[in-house]
This record gives structure tokens, sequence and C-alpha cells, in this order.
């Protein structure tokens, strides 16, 4: 990486400092501006694919920040909103079965085909809200019921999930694994007929674990630069003002702007630990696509704590029902594949509400049209939109 003047501000660690953000703003701005000149193509179009980037760039008004030549899409990254449909409706047959399911807050009210795992509660079964997997596991060893530990989240919260199966885990307890991992939904988006994006900034979080090394075949494929970068203001402009050096530059690299956190290796105890209870498998993301190697499956050598084995799970019975005529005028397919933003949704902040959700963008905390309704979409004198 380069010692520029703006790299030794960021490193500095005072990550809310107006006086430095102007001057990355005001350094973002020029650098769009002579991106637009060298490549000639306005919007320069980038995509973060984390939903903890978007609570970000919304919570703190970044997009107010940001140049109008520079269209930052928030792409696949919130794990809640990408849980497919059959998925949810596991959850909600083996509730309905009688199981206790065990789950993060968000996933209660994801739609299934028919029902969400809160409808199911409303009818009487046992959905309990955990907070960890540990959580999850105290739960099961305080009764003799069995309890089913729903688990979602990319790969920073497989690894937890991870963790306490290898540490061991009561007779009655069994994880419903929804795990998804991230770099091959990468690979579906760039990949995208016709799709716009130029420079992917990527997770930091998820990168302490894969570490940022993980993306170099990635950016040689493909020919897209990457910017690994943190949360707080500070990281996000100055990662995105990487990022679009390297695009004004044409030059495809990965770049880590999190330091204080990432390496290019990685946490290799915790991909030791991943690896050895999941295995990588191909499947649905629900809004964008079967995704290679994208959904985090247990092994074979783990099949007793895995509920798909443990469980007869009659999942097919909701898929009898009609979707309502409301979902199907939700747009958080094209939301989460970065084609539209929530306020080209007709029910968005209508019909559709963090009070009464229609779609899973609406959901989850880290789902673009709740961050929007919560925050705001950033550009004040155009009501949120772009």
């Amino acid at each position: 990486m380069t010692a520029d003047p703006i790299d030794r501000e960021v490193s500095e660690l005072k990550f809310r400092e107006p006086e430095k953000g102007r001057a990355l703003a005001d350094a973002l701005a020029r650098t769009v501006r002579r991106a637009v000149e060298k490549t000639g193509r306005s919007p320069i179009a980038v995509m973060h694919v984390c939903g903890s980037h978007e609570q970000a760039i919304a919570k703190f008004g970044l997009r107010a920040a940001f140049p109008r030549e520079l269209d930052v899409i928030m792409g696949p990254g919130c794990p809640v909103c990408v849980t497919d449909l059959p998925e949810v409706d596991e959850a909600v047959a083996l509730a309905t079965d009688g199981v206790i399911v065990a789950t993060y807050g968000d996933m209660v009210r994801v739609p299934g085909t028919a029902m969400s795992l809160a409808d199911a509660r409303s009818e009487g079964a046992r959905v309990e809200v955990v907070y960890s997997a540990s959580h999850a596991v105290e739960l099961a060893r305080s009764t003799d019921k069995q309890v089913v530990f729903f688990a979602s989240g990319f790969e920073t919260t497989a690894v937890a999930t991870a963790a306490v199966l290898l540490k061991g885990t009561p007779p009655n307890f069994s994880v419903l694994s929804a795990h998804k991992y991230i770099p091959p939904v990468m690979e579906i988006v760039a990949e995208m007929p016709g799709t716009r994006v130029e420079g992917f900034l990527a997770a930091g979080h998820a990168a302490t674990i894969t570490g940022w090394g993980i993306f170099e075949s990635f950016v040689e494929r493909h020919g897209i630069p990457v910017v690994v970068a943190g949360f707080e203001p500070l990281d996000i402009l100055a990662g995105l003002l990487k990022l679009v050096e390297l695009i004004r530059d044409s030059t495809a690299r990965v770049e880590n702007m999190y330091p204080r956190c990432v390496t290019r290796e990685g946490n290799r105890r915790a991909q030791e630990q991943l690896w050895k209870v999941f295995r990588p498998t191909g499947g649905r993301w629900r809004g964008i696509a079967h995704v290679p190697n994208g959904n985090l499956r247990l092994r074979g050598e783990w099949s007793s704590v895995d509920a798909r084995q443990r469980f007869r799970i009659d999942a097919a019975r909701m898929w009898k029902h009609s979707p309502a005529a409301l979902v199907e005028r939700c747009l958080c397919v094209d939301i989460m594949a970065g084609i539209r933003s929530p306020t080209d949704c007709a029910l968005f902040a209508r019909e559709c509400s963090p009070d009464s959700p229609v779609g899973a963008c609406m959901v989850s905390t880290e789902g673009t049209c709740r961050i929007w309704s919560q925050y705001g979409g950033g550009y004040p004198d155009l009501g949120g939109s772009r």
C-alpha cells in the first residue's frame, strides 16, 4: 500500500474526526471527477457487499458527502435477506412439528413461502430468540426437548457456530444451517450481464477470518479491484477513495484499508475450525441466483447434529401456498442485486415498513430497505433516492 497523506491520517485511528472526514470527502470528489474524465464513464459504480457498511453509510449520512458521479450500490450483503424461502420453510416446519427453534431476532419475521417463524409462534410453536450459537446451546441444556439452532450469517458467524460444535453440545441440540459464504456471490455479481460494478468494497469483519488474500484470484479473473474496509465513517471514505483511485488508474488489485484487523492470511485458527465443521455447497440465495459454493452445510461427520439428518422435515407442505399479491410486487430481488433502490419500490414506506414488512430487505436490520427506512437513503434533496 502507498503511504500517502490520507493513508497516514486514517492510520491514526481517529475514526470520526470531522476535519479528516472533510479531507477524505474532498479527495474522493476530486478523484471521482478525474476517474470520470479518464474513463469517460459516469457515474462510477462500485458495490459493497455488507449490510454493516450500508448501516454506517446511512447512519452517518455519508451519501450526502459522495460526489454525484459516484454510485455506491449495496449488494447481497445481508445474510438474513438472502436466506432462501425453502430454508425458512424448513425452520417453520420444524417449529410447527413441536421442535424448539432458536434463531437470531432478524430471522423470526423473514417470510417463507407461506409463513414466517413469527407466524408459527403466533399459532403456538416455540420459537426462541438467541444472541449467539452458545446461547442456543445453553437453551438446549435447560430443557429435555429437541432444540434446533436455525443458524444464519456469513463466514464470520459460521465460525462461531463451528466453535460451539467443536466444543461439544448436548444430545438434544442440532443445527439447521443457512450460513452463506461471500466470495462466491461476488463472482455471480461480476458475471451478471450488463453489470455496472467497477470495483468492490469488501467487508472488513469477514476478511478478519478469510484474510484479504482470498480476493486475489477474483481480481485476477475479473480484472476488478477490491478494497477491504472497516465500518467507521473514515474507514468507508478512505476505502472508497482507494477503490476509485484504482478504477481511475485501471489497476486491478486488492488493497487492505483495514490493517488494524485484517491480514493477508486472516485468522488461520478460525479458518481451520470453519472448514472442519462446514463444507461449501451450491444453493440459491434469495433474490440472487444459484450460487456455486455459496452455502455452508455441515460436513458428513457432523450428521449427528445436522437437523436435516436428524429430522424428517416436511417443508413441501408450505409450497402449496402461492405468495400474496404484495409479495409479488416487492422489489427485494432487484434491490439485493444492486439493480434498483428501495425508493423505486411502490411498497416502500407504504404497505411495507419495519412494523409490517413485506420483503426480507425490510425485516433485517442489515437489509437495505430497513436501513433506508430508519436513516433515509442519504440524499435529502431527493427524498432519500439517488
